[in-house]
């Protein structure tokens, strides 16, 4: 599942996002409120954080924008305003929860579980097998040959992508942009560094390599 995060000041964007990537979600990260709502209206995600104070268009503007067109996805409002003023707004124009700035990590978590739980967009138990893997990223629960195996949630997000791809070879470019988003600026070669990874994990021979094309799960 990927989450938006609509977010203007960089050093919260990299907590949040750091702190959705460990428990396993894609995220992408817009820093003014138009080009937040656009990526939200283009895009299909499973929940947005969306900071309340953002320039071009504010946090509130974004949400009504949102809820006018139909969009139901499960809004998470960040707020470093005092007062309820602001949520009552909030929930009036369709914000589904809000948490107040500054939060520990490990309370984004705990309320993004919560909302998609209530939404009914949480993780679903799913079992994807391919060859003597079994995986269920519900749960990031992953055995081989019946014996579990304890991947880090960004492993996780890379062999889902690929068993969801089947026979189908994923290049690098692909697997980049599914699992790191389609701004990330980093090294391209971290793509290799987890498929060796995830060798490591699931045995030398489960990624296979087909030169020139890229990457799957073996069969």
């Amino acid at each position: 599942m990927r989450v938006l995060v609509i977010e203007d000041d960089d050093d919260i964007a990299v907590v949040i996002s750091e702190a959705l990537r460990e428990v396993g979600y894609g995220v992408d990260r817009a820093a003014d409120g138009e080009d937040g709502l656009w990526r939200a209206s283009e895009g299909s995600y499973g929940l947005i954080v969306l900071d309340l104070l953002l320039p071009k268009m504010g946090g509130l503007s974004v949400c009504k924008a949102l809820r006018d067109a139909g969009s139901e996805t499960p809004i998470l409002m960040l707020t470093a305003k005092v007062g309820n003023l602001d949520e009552i707004t909030g929930f009036e124009v369709g914000a589904d929860d809000y948490l107040r700035k500054p939060f520990e990590p490990a309370v984004l978590q705990a309320r993004v579980k919560g909302l998609l739980r209530r939404s009914g967009s949480g993780p679903r138990s799913e079992r994807l097998v391919r060859g003597p893997i079994s995986f269920d990223p519900g749960n990031r629960e992953c055995s081989v040959e019946s014996n579990v195996v304890t991947l880090t949630g960004r492993q996780s997000q890379v062999l889902e992508v690929l068993l969801r791809s089947g026979d189908r070879p994923l290049s690098r470019l692909e697997i980049l942009r599914a699992v790191w988003g389609i701004d990330f600026e980093g090294d391209p070669n971290v793509v290799d560094v987890y498929l060796g990874y995830l060798r490591k994990a699931l045995g030398r021979r489960a990624i296979e390599n087909i030169r020139g094309v890229g990457f799957r799960v073996r069969a």
